[in-house]
């Protein structure tokens, strides 16, 4: 009888640990779908003119690695998402500069005939308040930013144009410096910002354009928060202290982020939420990969192509552990503990390396407010992550423009 006492104890603790997580589940996925939700940065328009890929058509992470589709961003509850016309750095030359202009209109280009082929349920999006204003019509919002602002080249008038073809943030480096400022993992040469930069920064406040300090260097911040007058911020970053990477940011940035009123939108690129796991076998063969073919932005189509077979081999080969989302939500807390909840979004960097193991894909993005609110986040607290925070400073800064 005692036996039998014991059995049923424990099968009414299980049930109730299994109805307390439905509950949970419940709510979460009730306060997913009130939230106006987007996603501050992906690089998703670097798949829209490759052979076989189509945004309407549901696409498998596993065998293409692709991360965003229609039908998965319906799957995910995302209203919105800001496109990236990424270029990768390349010679600082008139004629590169002129590449790198040519290149970021061509990837705009085909933005907007995705849009066009979809309009149905795609957007464009260029005003803070269209995310809502777009949601409610049924469809996704399509903002489009530009990561790198190489194809500014010396000319910030360029600005203007950019603008004018719906861009309404500029990362203003990558990987490597440009002449705006110093990247994060380059060496020093502006130390920060160049006059240029400076330009650069002043004429993106009159416009009303947001500008992004991820992949900037700590010297570059610090001089783009001292010479904005506007709110700024770091599209795809996560928290330095809980991941020690120069493209994640120190407490003491953080709080001059806050200081300045703008937003840090947590990047799930997995070896920003956690330091990864040594694999000298996977980095061995991606460098192998990188002698057999070269700069990878210095290939054209065919080249970048079969660049891409040989470096997802490698993935397949040597299989990245992945970091998780409550990995990912341990920077929320970190964040929102140092500089409160008004200051903290999410900008995945999907299709540009970002993944966590229970956050494969857009799809997924539920188990991100899932995690939330198993951690306490209110609803309220939730919707200014997924986008509240994001869109104030949006309106902030458009407010400001000249």
């Amino acid at each position: 009888m005692r036996i039998v006492t014991i059995l049923l104890a424990a099968v009414l603790v299980l049930t109730g640990c299994a109805d307390s997580e439905t509950k949970l589940e419940k709510k979460a996925a009730r306060i997913h779908a009130a939230a106006y939700t987007v996603d501050s940065h992906t690089d998703t328009p670097m798949r829209l003119n490759r052979m076989g890929f189509d945004f309407g058509v549901r696409n498998d992470p596993r065998e293409t690695r692709s991360k965003i589709d229609l039908p998965r961003m319906n799957e995910g509850g995302m209203d919105g998402v800001w496109f990236a016309v990424f270029i990768g750095q390349g010679e600082r030359t008139p004629e590169g500069n002129q590449k790198a202009k040519e290149e970021a209109l061509e990837i705009i280009g085909e933005i907007y005939n995705t849009v066009d082929k979809y309009s149905d349920e795609l957007e464009i999006a260029t005003k803070a308040d269209d995310l809502v204003r777009i949601a409610k019509k049924g469809k996704h919002a399509i903002y489009i930013g530009m990561e790198n602002g190489y194809p500014i080249g010396r000319d910030p008038a360029l600005l203007d144009s950019y603008y004018e073809k719906g861009i309404r943030y500029v990362t203003l480096v990558h990987t490597r410096n440009n002449d705006i400022c110093d990247s994060s993992t380059d060496s020093l040469e502006h130390d920060g910002l160049s006059p240029l930069g400076e330009e650069v920064v002043a004429r993106m406040n009159d416009l009303g354009m947001l500008i992004d300090v991820s992949h900037a260097s700590d010297n570059s911040f610090n001089d783009v928060i001292e010479q904005s007058r506007t709110p700024i911020i770091a599209s795809h970053s996560c928290s330095r202290a809980l991941c020690d990477n120069p493209r994640n940011l120190s407490d003491e940035m953080l709080l001059k982020l806050k200081e300045n009123g703008g937003v840090i939108q947590m990047c799930i690129l997995s070896a920003y939420v956690k330091a990864p796991v040594p694999n000298p076998q996977r980095d061995s063969a991606r460098a192998a990969v990188r002698t057999k073919h070269g700069d990878y932005y210095s290939l054209d189509e065919a080249g970048r192509e079969a660049f891409i077979v040989d470096w997802y081999a490698v993935d397949n080969d040597f299989p990245m552990e992945l970091a998780t989302v409550s990995d990912a939500v341990d920077h929320i807390d970190h964040m929102v503990e140092l500089i409160g909840i008004d200051h903290v979004g999410i900008g995945t960097d999907f299709d540009g390396g970002g993944a966590l193991e229970d956050c494969f894909d857009v799809s997924q993005m539920g188990n991100i407010t899932l995690e939330l609110v198993r951690r306490g986040y209110t609803a309220p607290e939730i919707k200014k992550i997924w986008g509240g925070n994001l869109t104030r400073v949006f309106k902030e800064v458009e407010a400001a423009a000249i």
